[in-house]
Parts: C-alpha cells; sequence; structure tokens
C-alpha cells in the first residue's frame, strides 16, 4: 500500500506547483480541468483533477498513475523522483473545489 509521506505539507507546494506547469499543465491546464493546450487530440482526453472522479482516488492510486502512467500520458517515474511525484498528488488534492 502507499502512504502519502507528505500528506498536508505546505511547504511543499511551492515546489510542486513549478513542477505541475513544467510536466503536466499542458494536458491537464492550469487550473487542471483537463483542457490544456496538448489535450485537443488526445482519447481519452486527460483527467480533471478536479472532479469527484479523481479526487475520490486514493493517493497511492494517483501516485501510482503518475509513475506508471496512463493512456497517452507517459511514465514519470524516470523523470520525477519519488518526493516529486508525491508531492504532485498533494497538489491535484489542492485543486479539489472547496465544499
Amino acid at each position: 500500500s502507499f502512504i502519502n509521506p507528505l500528506k498536508n505539507n505546505s511547504t511543499a507546494m511551492t515546489e510542486v506547483k513549478k513542477t505541475y506547469e513544467k510536466y503536466c499543465w499542458q494536458c491537464h491546464g492550469l487550473d487542471g480541468k483537463g483542457g490544456g493546450p496538448g489535450s485537443k487530440n488526445l482519447n481519452p482526453k486527460p483527467a480533471d483533477h478536479t472532479s469527484t472522479i479523481v479526487q475520490g482516488q486514493s493517493d497511492g492510486a494517483i501516485f501510482w498513475k503518475i509513475t506508471k502512467g496512463r493512456g497517452a500520458m507517459q511514465p514519470y517515474e524516470r523523470i520525477l523522483n519519488k518526493t516529486q511525484r508525491w508531492q504532485l498528488v498533494e497538489y491535484i488534492r489542492s485543486l479539489a473545489p472547496a465544499k
């Protein structure tokens, strides 16, 4: 089981925003809703990180998808270290709409 070692770590958020903007936004959009410029010709469309479907997944499931890739998304295990991938999980959590 994957346990997120960075759960609720606010200092990680500043660093990870740069990582998201470098690797993720092109397809997932700056707002995380899946409408980035690289998403136009992708089928299936990139995940909407703000959706209840993504937000309802465990941290470990999101970490695994970032690590191994999914659909047209490449695996990031050789590009981003483990800490950066966990930071992305936290960043994706931060995109959830306020309740």
